[in-house]
């Protein structure tokens, strides 16, 4: 059986879709620094090193410059899920695809969510490949925090959905940028901080044996107290 293989592409070809890489790359990183209402197709197109005009040629909008920059960080999300260990526990899977979230936002590879009233989250609406990563991700996420809730490790109590934006938010998580702001701690530090309190809650925990000990020194203060 022979093996059809792909056109190769030609070299104008070639070029055009490095310099489209290129574009969404840049735009990628001021959506992460600055937002989509700040950002400027000028600024976009300077730091390409191309002429705004040219720019035009790839995408018609800066609406549409944001959303190829969104659709290939969501292309990233699923590449990643696919290369996660299938027989993982599914807290486990989690806590890797928030893990990895949050390090595409401390390295600024993260774009910042956009407003509710945004002309941005318009044109997502409007994007296939975005929305259909986004499909794809949600119920895989999904599939894991209902096995991890069947499971006793997550609470039962919270609605999927809950825990699902909860999960999403920490891409945008302004702590991990104070954190870092701050120097004490590197990237793998500062992730696992988020994650403790992020999967952990922030309650302190204790085993029996703590709890007692904890309950009988109050008991002793108190009796302090009385005489």
């Amino acid at each position: 059986m022979l093996t059809r293989l792909a056109p190769k592409l030609s070299f104008k070809a070639q070029m055009l879709q490095a310099r489209e890489g290129a574009i969404i790359q840049v735009v990628n990183r001021l959506l992460a620094e600055k937002g989509f209402e700040a950002m400027t197709v000028d600024e976009v197109a300077a730091e390409v090193g191309i002429a705004k005009a040219s720019l035009y040629k790839h995408f018609a909008s800066k609406e549409d410059l944001a959303a190829a920059a969104m659709a290939s960080v969501m292309q990233r999300a699923q590449t990643f899920l696919a290369e996660l260990p299938p027989d993982a526990a599914p807290m486990a899977q989690l806590r890797a695809v928030v893990a990895w979230t949050m390090g595409l936002k401390l390295v600024g590879e993260m774009p910042a969510l956009p407003s509710q009233n945004s002309s941005l989250r318009t044109a997502l609406m409007g994007c296939r490949p975005y929305m259909d990563g986004l499909m794809e991700v949600s119920e895989r996420l999904g599939e894991w925090i209902e096995a991890a809730q069947a499971e006793g490790s997550l609470n039962p109590k919270l609605p999927p959905i809950a825990v699902l934006y909860t999960l999403f938010a920490r891409a945008c998580d302004p702590v991990l940028e104070f954190l870092k702001m701050g120097g004490q701690y590197s990237d793998e530090e500062i992730i696992e901080l988020v994650l403790s309190t992020c999967f952990d809650g922030l309650s302190a925990r204790t085993d029996g044996a703590s709890a007692a000990a904890a309950a009988k020194g109050s008991s002793k203060r108190k009796s302090k107290a009385a005489a």
